[in-house]
């Protein structure tokens, strides 16, 4: 399974950056680090990928098999414009992907588990949960399979865009002048982390932020408002599995409290408390 090889690669060298990033800043710049934050987001990333090696994409690859089966043409990848159009089209789907997973209480109860951490570092880009199967989050991207992309071009450039993203979880970027007007920066990303009233739900973009100024959802960084990490209801936890099942927890509580069957779908469905 080539993207479970690529992750397994990765993870290290993801997990060593991280680690010398916390030692920059608790040595260099005599602030705190939690390591113990860091040691659980790496735990729930190799829980990630223990499941991921067991039950494998099934759901995704099943989805993205009966739409290739249905699509509109076939894109060949040699043409020069293929991969650009690919990796923009991409980010719009995952634009709307990344606002419902804040819109949808389904879908947050395993994005949850991403802004769960309570400090914004590259160990926290990783920390991903891993219930994601359970979401439905390649419906999103079906649309580009049915266009006529080549499946594996479509998981290709998810991620790219995933690892792109990698770099934006630290505070140690400074602005980046005229391509922030383009491109999701780390200054853009870290506002999005932030539990604020002033920028809750903002900058939902992945490679690109034209979305998020197209869209109404773009947030520039306000002075003396300074970023709020972790959930509104911040989670106090080390424990890997508490961290990634802790909103599916809270969400099976309130279906169980809640009365009807339209009182249920709310619950499901509906924006997170």
């Amino acid at each position: 399974m080539p993207q479970l090889r690529i992750a397994l690669f990765l993870l290290p060298l993801f997990a060593i950056v991280a680690a010398i990033e916390g030692g920059y800043l608790q040595f260099f710049r005599r602030q705190r680090y939690d390591w113990r934050a860091y040691l659980a987001s790496t735990a729930d990333a190799l829980l990630r990928l223990a499941i991921n090696r067991v039950v494998g994409f099934g759901v995704a690859a099943g989805l993205f098999a009966f739409v290739a089966q249905h699509r509109l043409a076939d894109i060949p990848m040699r043409h020069g414009w293929a991969w650009p159009a690919l990796i923009v089209a991409q980010d719009f789907c995952f634009y709307w992907l990344h606002r419902a997973d804040h819109r949808v209480r389904w879908l947050w109860a395993t994005h949850a588990v991403h802004h769960s951490s309570n400090a914004y570092n590259f160990s926290a880009a990783y920390r991903l949960g891993w219930t994601s199967g359970l979401g439905g989050g390649a419906l999103f991207f079906a649309p580009l399979v049915w266009l006529g992309f080549p499946v594996q071009a479509v998981l290709g450039a998810v991620a790219l865009n995933l690892l792109y993203q990698f770099w934006l979880h630290t505070e140690l970027v400074p602005r980046l002048g005229p391509l922030e007007w383009i491109f999701n920066t780390p200054r853009h990303h870290r506002l999005h982390h932030a539990s604020n009233p002033e920028y809750i739900d903002k900058n939902f973009g992945g490679v690109l932020i034209v979305f998020d100024r197209l869209f109404g959802t773009f947030a520039r960084d306000l002075a003396g408002v300074r970023c709020k990490f972790g959930l509104a209801r911040p989670l106090h936890a080390y424990n890997p599995v508490r961290i990634a099942l802790h909103e599916w927890i809270n969400l099976g509580r309130e279906l169980r409290a809640s009365g009807g069957w339209r009182a249920k779908m709310r619950v499901l469905f509906g924006q997170p408390q």
